[in-house]
């Protein structure tokens, strides 16, 4: 009787673990499905333009153009013209590529593309083709994609013995993460299934094996035998299962750190690299517990995001940035700071409803506010993102695009979302220095930028060289740790003050500023 309790506890866990298992499966499935729908889509597009354009021989010129729609769509490996019989006559890199074997394929609904699924020479593994015809001759040009990019990353509930894999309808597989199961464990397994648009039609299949979940629990069952005989030992053991168990969840621990108000900003100084002015600044949230430990975004941003306890985390922060922030941002109207999104904050005009319930009668404008929009989670509703992005635009809000070129927008959130500024991520400012491509992308984006009217923020900016590649590149704003690291908010009003001091009148903290340390007073240089 005494290990009744116990014996409830560990069928509790049992669930709790089943749903989380399958709820973490059935994510991953539709992420990937959306993923693969929107690269397969972007790569489509390009391959229709050069269609368009009449590209259909290795000349010189054509060559070019092959390379630019290369470049356009980042995570195609390469394109290339073909053949009457679909062999690769050149390709952008004027590398071609080894005999071809198709392993299946099928019309992509609407076009006059087809969606293979190839061998390239002796190489074991498999890779995605679109190809199509050009102009009205016999050749045609196609798209060469790894099959990695067309799904997503496994979260961190899934088991490692998790298996999934991205397939044409027909049963060709495209793509396979982990270890194919056994058909007794399959029987055994939790299984989630997601289907793409008929335009492409493809299918993600997804698996997560109970042997191992059974295994873990094995010992709880064996104690409980040697439990049950001393009632007492049982209720005490019970009681610290239970507490540690509290302790373990990381999602109740991110519940009560918010409650208990652990989580503040952080501000990453935006500069004008021409001046030294200071244009704004960026929010970057901060987890400091209770023993003042600071723990960086990487370790809890994503299972924030994952559980949906991102949006109040950033209404919390939003209002300790109008307590700090707020009387310093009133005195300097033309200073802007910036918020991250994800994708649910633009789902059901999220923002644009806590936007004005927080900042309508707060002393910092909508004219100052900058939301960057990340690339970690697709926005599945580019119209409807769209919409919401204009609704923020009318109030004055700017919008900005974080990250660009390396998460799942790509040039496609330039294009169709209309935002106001782009963010260059810091990948391709560290490679100015030693990768060619790199400066032509920034480049690229310098001039696609300008004539989108659009502004265009460097991040990660770490050495005084990079700032001059980027000044020389038309760039005018910047932020890094060469100007100053993420700052609190007493360090960061102290360089403000230093930088761009408060009209007389205005100002609420008279007296001598505290020495800045050497990085902050390069800055202020």
């Amino acid at each position: 009787m005494a290990s009744v309790p116990l014996i409830a506890l560990d069928s509790w866990i049992d669930r709790l673990i089943v749903r989380q298992s399958a709820s973490e499966i059935e994510t991953f499935a539709r992420r990937s499905i959306t993923l693969a729908d929107a690269r397969l889509g972007a790569s489509l597009a390009a391959l229709d333009d050069l269609a368009r354009r009449g590209i259909d021989d290795c000349r010189p010129e054509q060559i070019d153009a092959l390379n630019a729609a290369s470049l356009s769509v980042a995570w195609v490996k390469q394109m290339s013209v073909l053949g009457p019989a679909g062999q690769p006559l050149c390709t952008d890199s004027s590398v071609t590529v080894g005999p071809v074997k198709v392993l299946g394929a099928r019309p992509v609904k609407g076009s006059g593309a087809v969606l293979e699924v190839v061998q390239i020479g002796d190489r074991v593994t498999r890779m995605v083709r679109l190809r199509r015809q050009s102009g009205f001759g016999a050749n045609g040009v196609a798209a060469l994609l790894p099959t990695s990019v067309l799904s997503a990353q496994m979260g961190h509930n899934v088991d490692p013995g998790s298996y999934a894999e991205i397939a044409l309808m027909d049963g060709t597989i495209i793509d396979e993460i982990g270890d194919r199961p056994s058909d007794a464990d399959t029987l055994a397994a939790i299984n989630a299934n997601a289907r793409s648009s008929d335009r492409f039609a493809l299918r993600v299949a997804t698996s997560y094996p109970q042997r191992d979940r059974n295994v873990s629990l094995a010992g709880v069952r064996e104690m409980m035998i040697v439990i049950a005989a001393i009632c007492l030992l049982v209720l005490i053991v019970l009681a610290l299962l239970l507490r540690q168990r509290r302790c373990e969840n990381p999602v109740a621990e991110l519940e009560r750190a918010l409650k208990a108000g652990e989580f503040i900003p952080y501000y990453q100084p935006i500069v004008d690299i021409t001046n030294g002015k200071l244009h704004g600044a960026e929010v970057l949230m901060r987890w400091r517990k209770k023993d003042g430990t600071i723990i960086p975004p990487a370790a809890f941003i994503p299972l924030a995001e994952s559980s949906g306890l991102i949006i109040e985390m950033t209404r919390s922060m939003m209002r300790t940035v109008i307590a700090e922030m707020g009387d310093a941002y009133a005195a300097r109207p033309k200073v802007k700071i910036g918020f991250n999104m994800t994708a649910q904050h633009f789902d059901r005009e999220t923002i644009v409803r806590d936007l004005r319930a927080i900042f309508e009668r707060s002393p910092i404008r909508y004219s100052q506010i900058i939301l960057e929009v990340t690339e970690r989670q697709p926005l599945e509703n580019l119209s409807r993102t769209r919409r919401v992005v204009a609704t923020l635009q009318d109030l004055g809000v700017r919008v900005a695009i974080d990250d660009v070129g390396t998460g799942h927008g790509g040039l496609s959130y330039m294009l169709k979302l209309g935002a106001d500024i782009i963010k260059i991520d810091k990948m391709f400012v560290d490679a100015l220095a030693t990768e060619s491509h790199s400066s032509t992308i920034i480049e690229t984006l310098v001039d696609l930028a300008d004539s989108m009217r659009m502004d265009i923020i460097a991040e990660g900016v770490e050495t005084f060289e990079q700032v001059i590649a980027l000044r020389e590149r038309g760039i005018r704003s910047a932020q890094g740790y060469v100007f100053a690291p993420p700052l609190p908010a007493s360090s960061f009003l102290q360089l403000m003050d230093a930088i761009d001091p408060r009209p007389r009148e205005l100002d609420l903290s008279p007296g001598p500023l505290r020495q800045l340390s050497p990085r902050k007073s390069a800055f202020a240089a």
